[in-house]
């Protein structure tokens, strides 16, 4: 098992930054997909970015391109989701994903960590 917490969360307005972390522990890390997605009151979770095991692929939802970035450090077991240029639209819960299988994908995680709360006022 891959233990995964969520951190970085808060409340903020419209145009701030935000930078969340997601520590892992447990198995190997260095190798996992690591992912962000977010739910929002009454919505379905959404994919939001993911990174390969070696930073070297990149993926984001449209929405968040040129604002977000993800980022990982696998020294210190930890991926980041760095967000610029909130809106009230990005509102959720954050949560934080690992997948086994080394390829970047929307779908198909393996664990989940418990969700940081994002809140962006207008």
């Amino acid at each position: 098992q891959v233990q995964l917490v969520e951190s970085g969360g808060g409340l903020v307005q419209a145009g701030d930054s935000l930078r969340l972390s997601c520590a892992a522990s447990g198995r190997t890390f260095s190798y996992y997909v690591m992912g962000w997605f977010r739910q929002a009151p009454g919505k379905e979770r959404e994919f939001v970015a993911a990174i390969s095991w070696n930073g070297g692929t990149r993926d984001y939802t449209d929405s968040v391109k040129g604002r977000f970035t993800i980022s990982r450090d696998n020294a210190k077991n930890t991926v980041y989701l760095q967000m610029s240029s909130l809106k009230p639209e990005d509102t959720a819960v954050y949560y934080c994903a690992a997948r086994k299988v080394n390829i970047v994908s929307t779908t198909g995680y393996d664990y989940w960590g418990q969700g940081t709360q994002v809140t962006v006022s207008s």
